[in-house]
């Protein structure tokens, strides 16, 4: 599982004032539009490309940088079980952290926070450029191939621990990110923090795959209830997102016009209320390419309902000024417009009964393809009548 998108992720919020009692200018209609515009520009791009590169990982071809030689390669599936118990392990870590930063020091914290998601930060984020950096890379570039290598044991009870394979385009991407990720590190400057949170968002959407559109909608639903429960319940998950000073949102001033780089005054948008809606939109994407019919309607159409549904989450939060669960807008809308459109369509049975398995395993492949195969005789016959 991607760490981000276990983390807190509450809706847009803005900042709070100043710990010295100064009061914050008021943020201009222009500048806030702005904002609130390029968070909704930043989300989408993620679910976008991290959907058409999550077909290319369905069929075990991830582009990929640093990767475990053994490991295939291959996209996490999430089951149906995994679904039903996602809701509990992040409410679970939403309150630790919660009670972290009100026993501890929350200096020390986001000291160690840091560290850790500066390794994050820059895997991710070579592993989202290296399949554009390698179109800038000439065919007489000089590509060495590497090997990183440990065992334990000897002879016929030798066991690999860490078998990386990588090459000199990958050590370029590396390079970069780690530029990034020193910047992030000294200042925190939010376009460092974007940076690492829109990587990890590609890579939740595109490495993260449900295996069938019931498991997301279980997902979904308990993420509906987790997400209106912490957010309007409590004052836990404002609470942990406002202290939590890690990359897992994304963050534009409003102040920007006024400030420029130098802004402070921040609306947020949780990577949760990102990646969750993106790997069933995703999902969506490869149920469109099952059917073989050369169109995207039900990723155009949820991919229109994620685009509604953060644009009322944000018009809400505006007019009552206060933070807002994504999810109570996104989830609705996501899974409703899909489900009207196959019913429009007819499809409804295809697109419940359409299932993806873990590519690594041979006879779960099996399985899937003969469910394809009874699916489509179904559409034969439909079209015999």
């Amino acid at each position: 599982m991607d760490s981000a998108a276990s983390e807190p992720h509450n809706g847009s919020t803005e900042t709070p004032s100043p710990a010295n009692g100064t009061a914050r200018p008021p943020s201009t209609p222009e500048g806030i539009a702005l904002a609130y515009g390029s968070l909704l520009l930043m989300a989408l791009l993620p679910i976008f490309f991290g959907a058409l590169r999550s077909v290319r990982c369905a069929r075990g071809k991830c582009p990929s940088a640093l990767q475990l030689k053994n490991s295939s390669e291959m996209p996490e599936t999430i089951t149906s079980r995994d679904a039903a118990r996602f809701p509990i392990i992040a409410s679970c870590t939403l309150l630790g952290l919660y009670l972290f930063f009100k026993i501890f020091s929350q200096e020390y914290i986001n000291l160690l926070l840091s560290m850790y998601f500066f390794v994050l930060g820059i895997l991710a984020l070579s592993h989202t450029i290296s399949p554009l950096m390698n179109k800038f890379f000439p065919a007489s570039f000089p590509n060495r191939q590497y090997q990183l290598l440990f065992t334990q044991g000897s002879g016929e009870n030798k066991e690999d621990i860490v078998n990386y394979e990588f090459d000199t385009k990958d050590l370029i991407c590396l390079g970069l990110s780690s530029i990034v990720g020193v910047w992030y590190l000294l200042r925190k400057h939010w376009i460092a923090n974007n940076l690492f949170g829109l990587a990890f968002s590609l890579n939740g959407v595109e490495l993260l795959h449900l295996n069938n559109v019931s498991t997301g909608c279980i997902l979904l639903g308990g993420l509906f209830i987790y997400d209106v429960f912490w957010v309007f319940g409590t004052n836990v998950m404002v609470t942990v997102a406002k202290s939590f000073e890690a990359p897992i949102k994304l963050v534009f001033p409003q102040d920007l016009l006024e400030k420029g780089l130098e802004a402070d005054n921040f609306a947020m948008l949780g990577l949760g209320d990102i990646v969750i809606p993106g790997i069933f939109i995703a999902l969506l994407l490869r149920f469109d390419i099952s059917l073989k019919k050369n169109t995207h309607t039900y990723f155009y159409t949820s991919f229109a309902a994620y685009i509604f549904g953060l644009g009322l989450t944000i018009s809400i939060m505006h007019i009552f000024k206060h933070a807002q669960p994504a999810l109570l807008y996104l989830v609705p809308a996501c899974i409703g417009f899909p489900i009207l459109v196959a019913l429009a369509k007819g499809e409804v049975t295809e697109m419940f009964s359409y299932e993806e398995s873990n590519p690594k395993d041979p006879a779960a492949v099996t399985e899937s393809k003969e469910g394809t195969e009874a699916s489509a005789s179904k559409r034969l016959e439909k079209k015999e009548k």
